[in-house]
């Protein structure tokens, strides 16, 4: 599932093409994706200006001039492609990725007054699209219990402390929990503990001392959080399965992975002997080097 950095380069994508334009037509070419569109989709949307194009967690979030707002999530294997008239073609980037051909996938079509065509496809149809009623966003079931943003000042070392202590669980398990900080996933999570030296194994209680303020732990896994998410937006997120940038273009971060996928191989930290072991937590995989991640 694409995490926050994919999210993120999706976003950064779409924008120009989307932010400042009308959808002049909505077509809706099936009834469901993981849930049923709102009956009312087309009519919100169709003739409506998008105002802004955000991201919160690993939601995109479509503000219109009516005052909703346009609730969009990738799900597995969901992805916007930018279509234009001929001439005015994306060029791709170094990294190409063939456009699918199964045109059966393409559940959504926005035509665009920029002169594009936004595309979402999504052949597992795990994604996901609601309108919601902007005063009424922050108290959606969907957006309500997020927490918060891992780039922003909010989240520091006090902050994820103060939301680790006491919990009995494994500090990987605390990080991919949604309440805890957003957008996080299984990839970037096994990056930034190793970044910051940690075992993904460790209580997440022992970020907070028994006062409750944040240990050095805390902030350096903050430090490693904000850097590796901050590199893997620069990079164009990671192209592992179906994840790609609306141009087609592969994301690169999958070449600076230190941990992630590359059980047996040398750990990379400077003067570390260890080896990267893969190991399963909450039936997901687990990469991290256990001599120098305490």
């Amino acid at each position: 599932m694409p995490e926050l950095p994919e999210v993120e380069t999706v976003r950064r994508g779409l924008a120009p093409a989307m932010e400042g334009a009308r959808f002049l037509a909505v077509e809706v070419r099936r009834p469901d994706l993981r849930r049923p569109f709102p009956n009312d989709f087309r009519e919100r949307v169709e003739g409506r200006t998008l105002v802004a194009l955000r991201r919160r967690a690993k939601y995109l979030l479509g503000d219109l001039d009516s005052g909703d707002v346009l609730l969009m999530h990738l799900g597995m294997s969901g992805s916007f492609r930018i279509e234009r008239e001929e001439g005015a073609a994306v060029v791709p980037g170094a990294y190409y990725h063939a456009k699918s051909e199964a045109k059966a996938h393409d559940h959504v079509v926005f035509h665009m007054s920029s002169g594009a065509r936004i595309v979402f496809n999504d052949p597992r149809r795990f994604g996901l699209m609601l309108v919601v009623a902007g005063a009424e966003l922050s108290e959606h079931p969907l957006m309500r219990e997020i927490g918060p943003e891992p780039l922003s000042d909010g989240f520091d070392a006090r902050t994820l402390a103060r939301a680790c202590a006491g919990k009995a669980t494994s500090l990987k398990a605390a990080l991919l929990d949604q309440c805890v900080v957003a957008g996080l996933g299984n990839i970037y999570v096994c990056e930034a503990l190793h970044r910051a030296g940690i075992s993904p194994r460790r209580s997440a209680a022992t970020l907070a001392t028994k006062g409750g303020a944040p240990t050095a732990r805390a902030a350096a896994l903050v430090e490693a959080i904000k850097a590796v998410l901050a590199e893997a937006i620069a990079a164009g997120g990671s192209s592992l399965r179906d994840h790609r940038q609306t141009d087609g273009t592969l994301g690169l971060f999958q070449h600076r992975f230190r941990v992630y996928d590359r059980e047996g191989e040398p750990c990379v930290t400077s003067g570390c002997a260890g080896t990267v072991r893969r190991i399963v937590q909450g039936g997901r995989s687990t990469f991290f080097c256990p001599v120098c991640q305490k």
